[in-house]
């Protein structure tokens, strides 16, 4: 039996979090098939074989680069077929939860989202999945013959001792009728790295007093390879663009390390970063109630804290 995954790309990458469902699916221990669209290099593709991935099959039109929801839908729902494949696999993102949604009605498939673990199948089929923002977990039994598992980021450890795959050319018959809508510009976050594939984010609340003190949260996500960040109330001031605002209303982030400099910790702001692995707290309030969710403190002046956090790492570089 192969297990089909959906890996996404931007700017003809694939995206960490897609690997990182190739990977969930070669753990699982059958033949892994990724799909993709729209205009990627045959050698990015191949190199998803490094993660777990047999074969890639490539749908190669141009007219498939943006996100293009129902395209893909249609266009999974024939590799399914197409493979024989009764499991797929994807990434838990804005564009995978519409996609697995359609691809769900399309093949008649049971759905579960926000997946943390790989399934167990002593007894029927069943993963666990995070829910009420990181808070609990379900477990949830799959009972459809065609099972579709959206994995939550950081959910499995990335598999990078694979060879290359074989990349083959798929051409699904895609209805005019799934292009009604057509996507004319895209407005994206700008950065080095962008929180929703970030491994590490700093992140920066009132406590930094105003716009002009945050070159030191740059330097040290810079130091560190990480997105940046900020609290609600800081985009709403105009301090950071809107796009930076993590929290249950902003970006949600599952990152490996989330350092938060000068943030109190409001229950909307660890709703969205309560997925980390690791959170570090840097606050001058050590009675702050973002340090009961941190798994280190710091009760200190970020002012002075931060600057020899950034002396430090670069002596160590």
């Amino acid at each position: 039996m192969s297990i089909l995954v959906f890996v996404e790309t931007d700017e003809g990458k694939v995206k960490k979090s897609s690997l990182e469902a190739v990977s969930y699916a070669a753990a699982m221990g059958d033949e892994v098939i990724a799909l993709a669209f729209g205009t990627v290099d045959s050698a990015e593709l191949a190199a998803t074989g490094k993660n777990g991935a047999n074969k890639v099959l490539h749908v190669s039109d141009s007219k498939l680069d943006q996100g293009n929801i129902q395209a893909y839908a249609t266009g999974i729902a024939a590799a399914m077929e197409s493979t024989g494949s009764s499991i797929l696999v994807l990434a838990k993102s804005s564009l995978g939860d519409p996609v697995s949604a359609r691809v769900a009605i399309k093949v008649g498939a049971s759905l579960a989202s926000n997946v943390t673990s790989l399934p167990d199948t002593s007894d029927g089929f069943k993963v666990t999945r995070s829910i009420y923002t990181g808070k609990a977990f379900a477990n949830v039994s799959l009972n459809g013959d065609k099972k579709i598992i959206a994995i939550k980021k950081n959910a499995v450890d990335l598999k990078e001792d694979g060879g290359d795959a074989a990349v083959e050319a798929f051409s699904p018959e895609i209805p005019d009728s799934d292009f009604g809508v057509t996507i004319t510009s895209q407005e994206k976050a700008t950065g080095d790295v962008l929180l929703p594939e970030a491994d590490i984010v700093v992140s920066g609340g009132r406590g930094l007093k105003g716009p002009e003190n945050w070159g030191m949260i740059e330097e040290l996500a810079k130091l560190l390879g990480a997105a940046t960040g900020c609290s609600k109330p800081v985009s709403d001031v105009g301090w950071r663009p809107h796009h930076e605002h993590v929290g249950q209303t902003g970006v949600k982030v599952s990152p490996t390390l989330y350092v938060a400099v000068g943030i109190s910790g409001a229950i909307q702001h660890l709703a969205g970063v309560n997925s980390s692995k690791v959170i570090v707290v840097i606050n001058k309030d050590a009675e702050a109630p973002f340090f009961k969710a941190a798994d280190y403190g710091i009760a200190g002046d970020a002012f002075e804290v931060v600057p020899k956090l950034i002396e430090a790492l670069k002596s160590a570089n």
